[in-house]
């Protein structure tokens, strides 16, 4: 009997870990962390809770950490399988993952010498080295090319227009001679988004797991272009600096080539705009490597010779030298920096220096997951804790959400209209409690189809009603 458990990605958005196990084998759908609140965090240090060497197959759905970042904590428990994903992925997790190890180590030390921990000493969840180590179990695979994973186990990629690398899931189950199918959409991408194609169009499976980040909101109708242009000239004519916590991976590029493109209508005067990340300047070279992932317009623009990623004064800093010189920097400027819920990495150098300037702007283009800091920012906290210290916030805090790359509600059943008939059961996922059960509810209204919301760890039997 294949069953479906439920190991992350419940009331939550991260932590992305769903096992699927057959008769012969099983299969693990992302391998993600969890973020954001400590009750959330502390679940990254419990054992797996099935066998571990076991377990021979994992397959990612896409790059990002809550998707990918507990690998290297699986290894460290005695994984020794295979861990599946397209080309694009399998590079970015080479920047993502020693990134994550390293920031652990920081973290720990920084606990250390704080003295508070929950371990005597801190410790990491794992090193950069371990880190790197794990890459070696990373296979790349096509999309839309079957591959078995036992006889009764098989699974196919399709692109999910989310960031680049990223896809959907469709494993096949033979039960009993019988097959069915679960389709995984890991994050649901948005539709006529810069550089990456659409969202596939998928016309049935018998199970859906689908994600609900945004299941109960509306992304701005604004055009983004417009109100992005806004803020920039804005806060340049206040003599101030623009701020944007960004994702290394797919919302850097994303805003690079925005920036271009408002460069060239005029829209925006011709700022610095200084990519202050090591990970999204590798991940920017990542974007431009594979042409089979980027859409229409970026194809073509490269054919006609422009560099899409590219403002008239763009800068990427690599090195800690260069960028802590940026907040010697009095004058207008854009910087962009991870991490893009500012719990973490080079912005957060940023924020204590430009925070208590009124002429300055923090600009957010993402989802704010709770219990972080640039959810606090954004509700209105008069000062947040930066390394330790109280950082009072006197600049403008403002929030883009039309530059998110998971689709909305509307867009969600936009995607589900494309099939001809209503999976067996949808399980809602990768959501908080209200925007889930939002989901869920417009779902059953509007398709009238069967939703399930799992709880964390729950599992599902898959496939008896085909008996």
């Amino acid at each position: 009997m294949a069953t479906l458990q439920f190991l992350g990605a419940t009331d939550t958005v991260t932590g992305s870990r769903f096992l699927l196990r057959s008769e012969k084998n099983q299969l693990l759908v992302d391998c993600g962390l969890f973020q954001g609140p400590k009750e959330l965090r502390l679940r990254n240090w419990a054992a797996f809770p099935r066998d571990v060497g076991s377990l021979k197959h994992i397959v990612l759905t896409h790059a990002h950490l809550d998707h990918t970042g507990f690998f290297p904590r699986l290894v460290k428990e005695g994984f020794q399988g295979e861990v599946l994903a397209t080309p694009a992925t399998v590079d970015l997790c080479g920047l993502l993952w020693p990134d994550a190890g390293h920031l652990q180590e920081e973290d720990a030390r920084f606990a250390n010498k704080q003295g508070f921990s929950r371990h005597k000493p801190a410790l990491p969840l794992y090193t950069e080295t371990e880190a790197v180590e794990a890459l070696s179990f990373l296979k790349s695979i096509p999309y839309l090319t079957d591959h078995p994973v036992s006889p009764d186990l098989s699974f196919f990629l399709m692109t999910a227009g989310h960031i680049l690398g990223s896809s959907f899931v469709k494993v096949t189950v033979q039960e009993n001679s019988i097959p069915f199918t679960i389709l995984f959409s890991g994050d649901l991408g948005r539709y006529d988004q810069p550089i990456i194609p659409d969202p596939s169009s998928v016309p049935e499976a018998d199970y859906l797991v689908l994600e609900s980040t945004y299941g109960d909101r509306l992304h701005d109708s604004t055009d983004p272009r417009q109100a992005l242009a806004s803020v920039i000239k804005e806060t340049a004519e206040r003599g101030g600096i623009v701020i944007i916590p960004s994702f290394a991976v797919g919302r850097t590029q994303g805003l690079l080539y925005i920036l271009r493109e408002l460069e060239d209508r005029g829209w925006i005067p011709h700022l610095p705009v200084f990519v202050d990340s090591p990970m999204a300047v590798d991940a920017t070279a990542i974007a431009m490597k594979y042409p089979e992932e980027h859409d229409l317009d970026m194809t073509e623009m490269l054919r006609a010779g422009v560099d899409p990623l590219n403002t008239r004064q763009v800068h990427f800093v690599r090195d800690a030298e260069s960028s802590k010189a940026l907040n010697e920097q009095l004058y207008p400027m854009i910087v962009i920096a991870a991490s893009g819920m500012a719990t973490g990495g080079r912005v957060l150098h940023h924020l204590v220096h430009r925070l208590p300037d009124p002429r300055n702007t923090i600009l957010f283009v993402g989802y704010q997951a709770e219990g972080t800091r640039g959810r606090s920012l954004l509700e209105g906290a008069p000062a947040v804790k930066i390394h330790g210290q109280m950082i009072p916030v006197r600049a403008r805090i403002k929030s883009l959400d039309s530059f998110s790359a998971h689709a909305d509600w509307s867009e969600i059943l936009r995607w589900l209209g494309n099939f001809r008939k209503a999976p067996r059961l949808t399980f809602l996922v990768h959501g908080e409690p209200a925007p889930r059960r939002a989901l869920a509810e417009r779902i059953r209204r509007q398709l009238k189809w069967n939703v399930a919301l799992p709880t964390y760890q729950e599992e599902f039997q898959l496939g008896t009603e085909l008996l």
